[in-house]
């Protein structure tokens, strides 16, 4: 960051300018000044004269030469010198005292002249250390007095102060530009005054306009930014008002160039005096401007447009007096704009807030569909007019307005999640992103991406617009030959040029955008509470599938659930115990792909259908996997998971038979009576559920002594993100060795605790079985 305020990598001083150049001009440490006055630097308490203007002599008649390292006293008398003294120690802000009236002695005549002061802090000071405030050396600058003696705030305000009521009874902004434009003429003598507003990238556009009957019409011409770079608007910002007297003058060095306390050239932003950038100069002359001054305009301490006032006929001086009754017309028209533009703005923004309001509150209705609110009445095209506006929530699209083409939604929208913003705008889509293909009729969109690839999406139509420019503004540089160099220059041409600008909607305004991020805001809430009544209702169906196993003779079932998400507890894995009427067992575990309400739905509905298909069939698990892909095809459900289905039989001896078929599934884990845990690798595993429907699938036996333990799992309990999944099995199976001996509800306990003692990463579903010797029956 620059002195001045700005971002710009400004360049040394000195260096020479031109308009490649001149943005990085520092303009605020010129080392020279105008020389309608002389200035002098003054270290305070000694009033020591450290650094005087060249031109000392042509005012007060003693050379800046001899000045240097005098008192002031002696350099401007002493009855002057007691006037700066007594103003510079009273208490308040030393510019609110200026003029300070002073008359000189210079060859036994008395001259009239003004002082006009201010303080400059001295940055780079040897004896400056962060914890002190920075010292400050004093700037005395006298104009000879050309205005009525004495000079006060009231006869600045008797200047001006019908024109204060005018603006004060103005019933638009126009009147407002007028009103002062005509009062600042009026007051400074100026040919010709402007009042320049600009937009938001700083071109300047003349709203309002006083001039002479000869001179041709500026008002409504637009000046491109670069005619006032930015480190001149942050001066503008600072030092509300700057006269040029006449633009063939020569700039009067300071002396010594740098200043004794820093070694580095005086900053010169508050100066009156301030010698103005070189181009700057040029460009006032190839308009014809012998004189100027411009006068700023603020809202929120921010440059909002100037007064420019421009003199044809020859050098212009108008004196402190009527330069500070200018500046503070100035003063009180930003004072009316802003409290004008507030009106304007709480009146909009009242409306704005009532939609906002409503739409809120009705979003908050379960009972309607979300878009179906916010398509209403009233609409998101109330709360943000729009061609048209499309939006995507909780799976149902729609629109109003005009209609977007297909697949164009799809990829404005995929635009603007890349861009990873909250609320993403533009109204020169076709130049901001020129591969998105922009249809006829679009030419700007503002985009609220939403999670899960929700969104809404409003878009406007092309608005054509003829700018008049002072000038090219594409050409603004001529090149001029100096010696054997050429330099570019400011354009000479400043001729109503018109600009017809194409393939740009009306501007988002930054209210705007604030709004609809906002309304963002409201809808994530609304979503996450619709979404929570649907995770209920998941909730419920869930827990009532995951029933608890039946119990039966010679078998001891323990079943767990844990869900990743632990405050949605829904998920896609699941379990299933059931006896069929031949009195075998069947054991289920499931893994759908996906998480949360859908995958809880998809689940629900794969339950059901295996339980139907295999409660009374003598088929194998083979087949009855078989038949639920056939089930999955043909009833269009989508689903993808992957199951293994299980079926034990009383064998001799007491031993169980297992017989089961996977579909992608993980392999069974069996602890045998003797504390040997071994994996019931089946071998090649099938396809998914929903992959191929069709296709075979394989079924494997083992026969499990009495004593054992049987436990089917879901991934979530063996793989992790820091481990291998063999790794992961490995440790169930030293868990199952060592709670051989406990009982089945603390195996699933024991279980979980030592492989996932901190929560899971995905779903986990578990079943236990323990496999115990049944009694044959007593003889009587």
């Amino acid at each position: 960051m620059s002195d001045v305020g700005v971002d710009v990598d400004l360049l040394p001083p000195g260096t020479p300018i031109d308009l490649d150049n001149c943005a990085r001009e520092p303009i605020h440490v010129p080392g020279s000044i105008q020389p309608r006055g002389v200035l002098l630097t003054v270290d305070e308490p000694g009033q020591v004269v450290q650094q005087a203007s060249r031109n000392l002599a042509d005012l007060i008649g003693v050379a800046w030469s001899d000045a240097l390292g005098r008192p002031l006293a002696e350099v401007i008398g002493v009855p002057a010198a007691g006037a700066v003294a007594r103003s510079v120690s009273a208490f308040g802000d030393l510019r609110d005292r200026n003029p300070v009236e002073l008359t000189l002695d210079v060859g036994g005549d008395p001259v009239p002249v003004d002082a006009i002061l201010h303080r400059v802090a001295l940055r780079g000071s040897g004896d400056a250390t962060p914890d002190l405030p920075a010292a400050t050396t004093l700037v005395v600058e006298l104009e000879p007095a050309r205005g009525p003696r004495p000079f006060s705030f009231p006869n600045t305000y008797q200047a001006v102060r019908g024109t204060v009521g005018e603006l004060n009874r103005a019933s638009s902004l126009q009147e407002l530009y007028d009103i002062t434009a005509q009062a600042v003429r009026a007051l400074t003598g100026f040919d010709r005054v402007m009042v320049y507003r600009y937009d938001a990238d700083y071109n300047g556009e003349v709203v309002a306009e006083a001039k002479t009957p000869e001179l041709n019409s500026f008002l409504g011409l637009h000046y491109p930014a670069s005619d006032i770079p930015a480190q001149a608007r942050a001066l503008y910002e600072k030092n509300w008002i700057r006269l040029i007297s006449d633009v063939d003058y020569v700039p009067a060095p300071l002396e010594p160039a740098a200043h004794p306390a820093t070694g580095e050239p005086l900053d010169l932003t508050y100066s009156t005096l301030r010698s103005v950038s070189p181009i700057h100069v040029e460009y006032l002359k190839n308009m014809g401007v012998r004189a100027s001054m411009s006068i700023s305009l603020l809202r929120d301490d921010k440059l909002w447009g100037l007064i420019a006032c421009h003199h044809y006929a020859g050098p212009h001086a108008p004196p402190f007096a009527t330069r500070a009754a200018a500046e503070f017309l100035g003063s009180t028209l930003s004072l009316r704009l802003v409290d004008r533009a507030s009106e304007e703005e709480v009146h909009r923004a009242l409306q704005v807030r009532s939609t906002l309001a409503w739409l809120t509150a009705a979003a908050l209705d379960e009972d309607r569909e979300l878009t179906d609110t916010l398509l209403g009445s009233p609409s998101l095209l109330d709360l943000l007019p729009a061609d048209g506006v499309t939006v995507c929530l909780q799976g149902t699209s729609s629109s109003r307005g005009t209609p977007l083409p297909d697949g164009f939604v799809e990829r404005i929208v995929a635009w603007a999640e890349d861009r990873g913003e909250d609320v993403v705008a533009t109204d020169a889509l076709s130049t901001v992103a020129p591969e998105l293909g922009a249809p006829d009729g679009v030419a700007g969109v503002l985009v609220v991406p939403l999670p899960e690839g929700q969104h809404l999406l409003w878009h406007r139509g092309e608005t054509v617009q003829h700018i008049d420019w002072g000038g090219d503004p594409h050409n603004k540089a001529i090149a001029e030959l100096e010696g054997d160099e050429v330099r570019l220059s400011p354009r000479k041409s400043f001729e109503r040029w018109r600009e017809t600008v194409r393939d740009r909607s009306d501007a988002w305004t930054p209210p705007q955008v604030a709004e609809i991020g906002e309304l963002r805001t409201h809808l994530l809430e609304a979503l996450y509470s619709r979404q929570r009544s649907i995770i209920r209702a998941a909730e419920t169906l869930q827990r009532s599938l995951l029933t608890e196993p039946p119990r039966r003779p010679g078998q001891q079932v323990a079943v767990r659930y844990v869900p990743a998400a632990r405050e949605t507890q829904v998920g896609g894995d699941w379990y299933d115990v059931f006896t069929q009427p031949d009195g075998s067992t069947v054991l289920v575990i499931g893994d759908v792909v996906g998480h949360d309400t859908a995958a809880a739905a998809d689940m629900g509905q794969l339950r059901g259908l295996l339980r139907g298909i295999a409660y009374d069939s003598a088929e194998g698990p083979a087949r009855v996997l078989s038949r639920l892909d056939a089930a999955i095809e043909g009833l269009g459900l989508g689903a993808l998971a992957t199951v293994l289905v299980a079926r034990l039989t009383p064998a001799d001896g007491g031993a169980v038979t297992l017989r089961w078929s996977s579909a992608g599934h993980l392999p069974p884990v069996v602890a045998g009576p003797d504390g040997v845990v071994r994996t019931l690798d089946g071998g090649r595993p099938d396809l998914l559920l929903g992959v191929s429907p069709g296709t075979g699938r394989a079924e494997s036996e083992a026969v499990l002594e009495a004593g054992s333990t049987l436990v089917l799992y879901t991934d979530g309990l063996v793989e992790r993100r820091d481990q291998l999944f063999d790794t992961g099995v490995e440790r169930l199976g030293a868990a199952l060795a060592e709670l051989r001996t406990a009982g089945v509800e603390d195996v699933c306990d024991g279980v979980l605790a030592r492989l996932a003692p901190d929560g899971t990463e995905d779903d986990v579903a578990l079943v236990v079985v323990r496999l115990e010797p049944v009694s044959p029956p007593r003889e009587r």
